[in-house]
């Protein structure tokens, strides 16, 4: 539990987390991915078993799931200094970039550059790969089978937050009666750097600030008091990822007159155009308000209930999957989450992207670099960037 992290591990963290901040281009889907290409198969952190109990647990908790897988592989390599510096790298590069988009580039239409299109369409290449390989392994059996297609049908049919997170509620009781009895030879057992103490803390600390942060913006006039709690309201009750929240920070700045619809749209396309998550999006809007400090402190009130969460749940993580009745239920939730991230693939990724024959020659180009001849995801991104550029001059 105190095993010690050396420095040259925590600066690892870091740097291959900066990599994959500055190079993870496509959302949520396409971030685990990259990270399964990243921390799975080449350096083999985590075993695979391992990872896609880790996502099933973000796909329960409330935040933005994709940053939370990467702060527990952190966590769980080099302790909460590992988790913070996971997170610091994965999402400094678009907050930056989205703190000066704020500054320097507010009502600059970017959507429609040929590069960006070129990244939406290295998205399909790297989602289509990551669903191969998590298929594979999650869907190995036709109830599972079964499962991940209900939930495929049941998200693209009804596209809200409130059905994906009953099709993993439901998902989750089915996998529960099937597979309460399954026994599992390849249970694996992962050391997590942190104390139960520690965690029950964090959970006191979530539920504490949800609670007393409105009480205090009511009590006070102060503009950073009610900017915190809005944004870390809306990181605390959003499931189902980046996308889902910009319809509660809309509601909770454009009608109160913090910033306009043009400023919230300009910046919506802003983010669209940077890597990283979507929820750094809230970068852009507190630098609108108040300038970069601005853009900090909402960076940091929107990512903080994921972390404390995390924290909070990673601990108590190896005696629920070892239980066989909540590993059945984890078993069904994994398996939606194949269904979830195939729904995901066609809308919004694949029909976002794929606007003509060349866009889906181009990306299968891409996904034969990726899977095929084995290079590494930022060449792919880059001759994505190039090729998007030259095929807009067409």
């Amino acid at each position: 539990m105190n095993q010690k992290v050396s420095f040259k591990s925590l600066m690892e963290i870091l740097f291959i987390s900066t990599r994959l901040g500055f190079t993870s281009f496509g959302g949520p889907v396409a971030h685990l991915g990259y990270f399964h290409e990243e921390y799975i198969r080449r350096r083999k952190w985590l075993d695979e078993k391992t990872y896609s109990d880790l996502v099933a647990l973000c796909q329960f908790l409330p935040g933005p799931a994709s940053s939370q897988v990467g702060m527990g592989i952190g966590i769980l390599r080099g302790g909460i200094l590992g988790g913070i510096l996971a997170f610091i790298g994965f999402t400094l590069p678009s907050v930056i970039a989205l703190i000066l988009f704020a500054l320097l580039l507010q009502g600059v239409g970017i959507g429609e550059s040929g590069w960006i299109h070129g990244l939406k369409i290295v998205a399909v290449a790297v989602v289509a790969h990551a669903i191969l390989g998590m298929a594979s392994k999650l869907t190995p059996d036709i109830k599972r089978k079964t499962i991940a297609l209900l939930a495929l049908v049941a998200t693209l049919l009804w596209q809200t937050a409130f059905i994906q997170v009953g099709v993993i509620l439901i998902s989750a009781l089915i996998g529960f009666l099937l597979y309460k009895q399954h026994k599992d030879e390849n249970a694996s057992f992962t050391r997590v750097p942190i104390s139960k103490t520690i965690a029950v803390v964090s959970l006191l600390i979530f539920f504490g600030l949800l609670i007393i942060l409105p009480i205090i913006r009511e009590m006070t006039s102060l503009n950073w008091i009610a900017l915190f709690d809005s944004f870390y309201r809306s990181g605390s009750l959003v499931f189902g990822g980046g996308h889902v929240v910009l319809p509660l920070l809309e509601r909770e700045f454009v009608p109160t007159g913090w910033l306009s619809e043009e400023e919230f749209l300009a910046g919506y396309g802003a983010a669209q155009a940077v890597p990283g998550p979507l929820f750094t999006f809230a970068a852009y809007l507190g630098a609108v308000i108040s300038g970069w400090k601005g853009g900090l402190l909402a960076t940091f009130a929107i990512f903080l209930p994921a972390f404390l969460l995390i924290v909070g749940t990673l601990p108590f993580w190896n005696s629920l999957r070892q239980n066989a009745k909540v590993k059945g239920a984890l078993m069904g939730v994994n398996a939606a989450v194949v269904g979830i991230l195939i729904a995901a693939f066609y809308h919004p990724i694949f029909t976002s992207s794929i606007l003509e024959p060349t866009d889906f020659a181009f990306a299968a180009l891409l996904f034969s670099m990726l899977v095929y001849w084995k290079l590494p995801p930022w060449i792919v991104v880059i001759t994505g960037a190039i090729g998007g550029w030259l095929l807009s001059l067409l």
